[in-house]
């Protein structure tokens, strides 16, 4: 993607505290845009704004936990108060459970549908509403291989990456029908990726989590920043997530046991590991690199 594509243009990313928003949010700034970020960690996020106005560019922080609408509200309020419009908004909202469906209380599955499902509507609602009356923009939404493959031990985070597929499409539509030709939506579906969601994740297997042959986030970062410019209805990202997508289109119950049979198996390859809720309630204020050191601990696990 040439740089003139972003320069100069307003991108709000929610998620932007680590893992690939974080990523994306700094490449972002480095190729001139100006960058919105916002999570529920407020003081992470002076530290993004920080790398990234020390590389040249313009950021500006806004804490925010997207469960909230009223917060949503102010984001795109603050956003507009600064620098006049939004041209993108990148929907990077994610908090997990692992585990059995059974095993996971039912506050932590309510958790998950507030922030995945309801967090990610309040910001389509707010960038569309501005959109709208710009005349333009671009919505991108961060879903997951979980939004075409359900993925046991996964159950309410792949229901609400399901969710999140399924209203970019349903959007899509309504934008046609309504002739806002210019204003576009994109969902990103990456493959497990090493970043911080598995350390932040709300987890009852009794086991650390993992998954087999997870992608570094770079690539997901590189497809966040493109589909800035050029979004697309579905992108799977890599050729796992590609594979997995097109093995589900012709198999859907063969590859949904092949994956439920790897998850087991990886998951009980972790270390053991007390119940815990993890930072899906409250923020949890370590953990904020692109990566999650996943795959080293992986290693060390499998060396035992």
């Amino acid at each position: 993607m040439a740089e003139e594509n972003v320069q100069g243009s307003t991108i709000v990313i929610a998620g932007a505290s680590s893992g690939f928003g974080r990523g994306a949010a700094v490449r972002l700034g480095e190729l001139g845009a100006n960058v919105v970020v916002a999570a529920r960690r407020g003081e992470v996020l002076d530290e993004v704004v920080g790398e990234i106005t020390g590389k040249g560019g313009s950021a500006i922080a806004v804490t925010t936990d997207v469960s909230d609408p009223r917060a949503v509200s102010h984001l795109a309020a603050a956003a507009l108060e600064h620098f006049g419009a939004i041209d993108v908004w990148v929907n990077n909202v994610g908090v997990g459970t692992v585990g059995y469906f059974w095993d996971i209380p039912v506050e932590d599955h309510a958790r998950i549908v507030d922030v995945n499902l309801k967090g990610l509507i309040y910001g389509a609602h707010a960038a569309l509403r501005v959109f709208r009356a710009q005349g333009r923009g671009t919505l991108v939404n961060v879903g997951s291989v979980d939004s075409e493959v359900p993925l046991a031990l996964q159950n309410t985070y792949a229901a609400t990456k399901a969710a999140v597929r399924s209203l970019g499409h349903s959007l899509t539509e309504e934008l046609r029908m309504s002739g806002d030709d210019a204003i576009r939506v994109g969902t990103i579906l990456p493959w497990a990726v090493d970043t911080p969601w598995w350390t932040h994740a709300a987890n009852y297997t009794g086991h650390e989590p993992r998954m087999a042959a997870m992608d570094d986030p770079q690539i997901v970062v590189d497809a966040i920043v493109a589909a800035c410019t050029d979004p697309k209805l579905d992108q799977p990202v890599g050729y796992k997530a590609k594979a997995a997508s097109a093995s589900h289109t012709v198999m859907p119950g063969i590859t949904e046991r092949f994956s439920a049979a790897v998850v087991k198996s990886e998951t009980e390859k972790g270390a053991p590991v007390k119940a815990h809720s993890g930072a899906i309630h409250d923020p949890n204020p370590d953990s904020t690199g692109v990566s999650g050191g996943i795959r080293e601990r992986m290693v060390a696990e499998d060396a035992r």
